[in-house]
């Protein structure tokens, strides 16, 4: 079960335009070069219809079959932007920005999904109409967001909608998956405890506001080993804490706490929410202090439907057989969720070999595994919609 002859023919030529865009890292929704290189190719290939500007960025194209007579409609979907990371690569191909890195793959993404766009123009070997969404600010501006907001699937009346992400530690040649949680969802907190300022020397005369910080810290973390069902994973970090003064010999008026967490469900991000408000809020008023608790949701958990699951594995494995249809949930989170909360679909994980993990400063993406992820692309298109 090989992948497509016609894509080692193309390898040399995707593989060039990933290390461009690799070379020319683009940040957030700043990624005019990128999208607008999207743009030109899409339009040289004989798309149907190509369209800049959705989710203020991003660029969709249509590629309609021999018949659309079947009335399905398929997207597939790669992301193109880069991180705030200094490149320690050492490539010849290496960024020629400072400071952006493509450090998550995002370059191969956006190949391989170009790659699958110039074979499906060539042969439309299928019965219904694909559409390849582009899009920007996956790293942390909500991009995917962006464009459902700006009715990207009820424009081009999508049905279902599918996406790959390369995963080191995976071997080249393995495809993953899993019906529902894949990734998690990520949700940030604030925490601003007010006491009672004073001297060092007094304490009875204040409200120590470290300490009840500090036993806020404590608590929080209760929540996870008492308050949810240890068969479920939550992850709760408090990544800082910041006092008003950085003196020794005062006892701090105000203190601030940051974290994040992080659910495979939206029952336990719901329930995570309630209990840090209330072990925050309780805890600081037994003290005789007040915390006030800000929640900014993040991104949702990206939750794989079943029957899309079923589409995605079958499709994997008529060009691998190295496919895990069950692979276990990861907790950093992904913005192809607000995709799959808008239309049902699948995401996979596409094995990058033995390289440093996404967002180092050494990751690699391996061009060997394009084929690949554009046989996958491509297979799926045809079993979904196949040609009468």
């Amino acid at each position: 079960m090989p992948v497509r002859n016609r894509f080692a023919e193309l390898l040399p030529e995707i593989t060039a335009w990933r290390h461009d865009f690799h070379e020319h890292p683009e940040l957030m929704y700043d990624v005019h070069r990128t999208a607008g290189l999207v743009q030109e190719r899409l339009t040289a290939f004989g798309c149907d219809e190509v369209v800049p500007g959705i989710g203020k960025t991003g660029v969709v194209g249509v590629i309609k079959g021999k018949s659309t007579a079947s009335g399905k409609v398929i997207a597939l979907r790669a992301d193109m932007d880069a991180l705030p990371i200094h490149e320690e690569t050492g490539l010849e191909y290496a960024s020629k920005t400072p400071g952006k890195m493509h450090a998550c793959g995002h370059d191969g993404h956006t190949a391989i999904l170009l790659g699958a766009a110039k074979y499906l123009t060539e042969t439309r070997n299928f019965d219904g109409t694909v559409v390849l969404l582009f899009q920007p600010a996956e790293e942390g501006g909500a991009g995917g967001k962006a464009m459902v907001d700006d009715g990207v699937m009820d424009r081009w009346g999508v049905q279902e909608v599918y996406g790959l992400h390369n995963m080191p530690g995976l071997p080249v040649g393995h495809i993953a998956t899993r019906v529902g949680g894949l990734l998690a969802s990520s949700d940030e907190f604030e925490i601003e405890v007010t006491g009672k300022g004073g001297h060092a020397a007094a304490p009875h005369d204040a409200i120590d506001t470290t300490l009840v910080a500090s036993q806020i810290v404590v608590s929080l973390h209760s929540i996870v080993s008492r308050t949810v069902n240890p068969i479920h994973r939550v992850v709760l970090t408090v990544g800082t804490f910041e006092t008003d003064s950085t003196a020794s010999n005062v006892i701090a008026h105000r203190a601030k706490l940051k974290g994040t967490v992080r659910t495979l469900d939206t029952e336990n991000r719901k329930l995570a929410e309630d209990r840090v408000r209330r072990v925050a809020e309780d805890t600081a008023s037994a003290f005789g202090a007040t915390a006030k608790v800000t929640w900014t949701p993040g991104y949702p958990v990206t939750e794989n439907t079943a029957d899309e699951v079923a589409h995605a594995v079958e499709a994997a494995r008529a060009v691998t057989d190295s496919v895990d249809p069950e692979t276990p949930p990861i907790m950093p989170s992904e913005d192809f969720a607000y995709m799959l909360e808008a239309r049902p679909g699948a995401y996979i994980f596409l094995g990058n070999g033995d390289t440093a993990m996404c967002h180092h400063p050494a990751y690699q993406f391996d061009d060997s595994a394009i084929p690949l992820g554009c046989s996958w692309f491509v297979e799926l298109c045809e079993r979904r919609m196949p040609a009468s």
